[in-house]
């Protein structure tokens, strides 16, 4: 999508309309407001609207039957797969886990749709793409598969069932009645918008949030300041992100205005994709939910695979480029 018309936007309303100096921090702050808001909601309101056009109903029931009973590595890769495309925030995420401990789906399989879901999906692989290139685009997804398969993998080692919860064991729940999809163009259209409609409900307060982030990094952390101490060769920058990461909750769409403001400062690539991973799956709710389900444990391991894993990918990113 091509960025004149929004950079012409934040121009004038930051400019021209409050008047604001273009060399001033609160006037470089609002014109980059103005304008990811503006290109961030129109990529949003076309990507929803092409994929609900598009994806067949992926209900969490067809998630969990699609993975159950295939061998467990093509169960992974399933559930990987399914947890990119699915719509699924981390919190949203949790209420699937149980229906796949339930369906008796390896529960290193779950784990992996768990860390996949929040991290990757296509609406903010798409935006992702849009703002910041290719390059940055298939780092990011590569990454967070990698991270999915094998954070799966290390948890699986532990054996994690005994962690779980005993009521979760006891769960059944009944195969559900669902009405078959309207597959018509305008069934489609009605699916479609109110696609639309859901997630830019979800979503909109997490992505001003990160828009709000970044301009007021864009606009008043120094270039000095960031090339001393967010440099590639400052080692700490990486594990700092991980755990600032943490608090930060929003989602893999409401991160990518933060990584644009880091990136146009010279923060190094992998402490912004570590910081981004941490954002998206890495969050407080998501473990004051997960730990509904799981003991303490089993979300202390989770917690330091993924920490660990945020932490390599980042040195490694900013170790090769």
């Amino acid at each position: 999508m091509a960025e004149g018309p929004f950079i012409l936007l934040g121009d004038t309303v930051a400019y021209r309309l409050l008047g604001l100096a273009p060399d001033s921090h609160l006037g470089t702050a609002v014109q980059f407001f103005v304008m990811d808001t503006a290109k961030i909601f129109a990529l949003l309101v076309l990507v929803i609207y092409l994929m609900g056009l598009l994806r067949a109903l992926m209900s969490p029931e067809k998630v969990r039957a699609y993975v159950r009973g295939k061998p467990v590595w093509a169960a992974r890769a399933s559930a990987i797969g399914l947890g990119a495309i699915t719509p699924f925030c981390s919190c949203s995420s949790v209420p699937l886990f149980i229906g796949f401990v339930e369906a008796g789906i390896p529960l290193g399989v779950t784990f992996s749709f768990l860390i996949a879901s929040p991290m990757i999906n296509e609406v903010a692989v798409v935006i992702l793409f849009g703002l910041l290139g290719w390059k940055l685009t298939l780092l990011y997804v590569g990454a967070g598969l990698a991270v999915a398969w094998f954070g799966g993998l290390i948890m699986e080692r532990f054996r994690p069932e005994r962690w779980v919860e005993d009521y979760v064991w006891t769960i059944r729940v009944g195969e559900a009645q669902t009405q078959a999809p309207d597959t018509t163009l305008a069934g489609r259209h009605r699916y479609a918008l109110s696609e639309v409609r859901e997630i830019l409900r979800r979503l909109w307060k997490w992505v001003l949030l990160g828009i709000s982030v970044g301009a007021l990094f864009h606009g008043y952390v120094p270039q000095d300041w960031v090339a001393t101490h967010l440099d590639a060769s400052a080692w700490y920058s990486v594990p700092a992100a991980v755990l600032l990461g943490v608090p930060l909750y929003s989602n893999a769409t409401g991160v990518i205005p933060i990584a644009e403001a880091l990136l146009s400062k010279g923060v190094a690539i992998g402490t912004v994709l570590a910081l981004m991973m941490s954002i998206a799956a890495l969050s407080l709710p998501e473990m004051i939910i997960l730990r509904k389900v799981i003991r303490w444990p089993a979300l202390a391991l989770y917690v330091a695979v993924l920490a660990v894993s945020f932490t390599l990918v980042g040195w490694g990113f900013n170790g090769l480029i």
